[in-house]
């Protein structure tokens, strides 16, 4: 059925306000639009968003709908490739000057076209035209349609498409600020706090006691380090080490929870004796990961200008309060208790000892061995000398995290 192009972008606008208010999927709403529009008689064969986003990687995001049966997200990193498309692509007139752009796709090559026309071309379409689609806070993204139809788009089918912009552009800034929202909460407090912080843990005090096994990382010697280093160079001596261990505890099903100047806390939450087992066993390995990691980064290093990188890491375990703790106006969500301080005080203690991992009594027991005992030390808070183990033997290649019991722990090869 072919709807008059009033009826069409009302029926269209419609469904904006109604149904497609608070839709986070992208590609959802690119496919459903297409739909609508395609349903009306109005023949558009591809709709694509892009939308520049607050994130620390992602320099932006493209929803790519095709008739032919493309259904894709595409998230672009900067890179020379990328700008250089950039610069030669309709979006930049729309981003820079606001305003819409339609190329006409001749059957022949034309001088000076834009870089995408050819791949347009190639897969039959005739028409093209790109919308700038604003923001309520004054930015311009947008949004392009492309048709196969011999004769491109009609000038009513364009008048249809400018007409549902706008009301395109609020449902796609509310999906974007929900999106922007997670990104930031997920970037600067976790995945775990960001998503209880989303679903109303806000309150001081908010929070839950959880079992978790904490790993606390401390970089040695880093007061002398940033005492002797120019500003530029110890950030990034410190996002190197940081990078290491993020990217080993993430690999291994943990969570950074927290960079307290020059250390790191992680957590790897359980809930009963078999998952205990299990996330001591992936904090030890993550453990592993970062102390190979850092000795890669220490062989690469030419500059006789930054410092090769060492670290202390310490393993405990056990309940701790997982939730927010500040003031009325400024709170931090954060595992705090008996069990994280402990962590700490071991992870002074391997660097004291000058050893990589030390692992706490607790952990031993969780693991099930006892191998590795290197002594027993008074730590600062505690009236009870703790017990620590080394696990230096589970630095090696198809190692045991339990030197007494190679049968129960053998490590798969990396």
């Amino acid at each position: 059925m072919v709807l008059e192009a009033p009826l069409l972008a009302a029926n269209v606008v419609q469904w904006l306000y109604a149904e497609a208010v608070g839709r986070q999927d992208s590609l959802e709403l690119v496919e459903d639009l297409a739909s609508h529009l395609r349903e009306g008689g109005l023949p558009v064969d591809r709709i694509t968003t892009a939308i520049m986003l607050l994130h620390p990687n992602v320099r932006a995001e493209a929803a790519v709908w095709e008739s032919s049966g493309t259904r894709e997200l595409r998230r672009y990193i900067g890179s020379e490739e990328l700008d250089e498309r950039y610069h030669n692509s309709p979006l930049k007139a729309v981003f820079t000057e606001g305003r819409p752009v339609r190329c006409r796709i001749a059957p022949d090559p034309q001088p000076d076209e834009f870089s995408i026309i050819p791949d347009l071309r190639s897969d039959g379409y005739t028409d093209y035209i790109a919308l700038p689609m604003p923001f309520s806070d004054g930015s311009t993204k947008a949004v392009t349609f492309a048709t196969k139809a011999p004769n491109g788009f009609t000038g009513s089918q364009i008048g249809v498409l400018e007409s549902i912009i706008r009301p395109l552009g609020i449902v796609c800034e509310l999906a974007t600020l929900k999106r922007t929202a997670e990104t930031l909460l997920d970037t600067y407090v976790g995945v775990r706090a960001g998503s209880r912080v989303l679903n109303g843990t806000v309150k001081r005090g908010d929070g839950e006691w959880i079992s978790a096994v904490i790993s606390f990382a401390d970089l040695r010697g880093f007061t002398r380090i940033s005492n002797t280093l120019a500003a530029d160079k110890l950030i990034k001596f410190l996002n190197q080490y940081f990078g290491a261990m993020t990217a080993a505890v993430e690999a291994h099903g943990g969570e950074v929870l927290k960079y307290i100047g020059d250390e790191i806390m992680a957590i790897f939450p359980y809930s009963n004796a078999e998952e205990a087992e299990d996330a001591a066993k992936r904090a030890l390995l993550a453990a592993r990961q970062t102390i190979r990691s850092i000795d890669d980064i220490n062989r690469a290093n030419m500059c006789l200008e930054t410092p090769d990188l060492s670290v202390g890491i310490a393993i405990h375990a056990g309940d701790v309060f997982f939730g927010n703790v500040g003031s009325e106006t400024r709170l931090d969500f954060t595992v705090i208790g008996p069990v994280v301080n402990m962590a700490a005080r071991i992870a002074e203690l391997a660097k004291d000892l000058d050893l990589e991992i030390l692992v706490s009594e607790v952990i031993a027991d969780i693991m099930g061995c006892r191998g590795g005992l290197f002594g027993e030390y008074q730590v600062k808070g505690f009236d009870d000398p703790v017990r620590v183990y080394s696990s230096a033997s589970a630095l090696s290649d198809n190692a045991s995290l339990c030197p007494d019991n190679t049968a129960m722990r053998a490590l798969e090869a990396n």
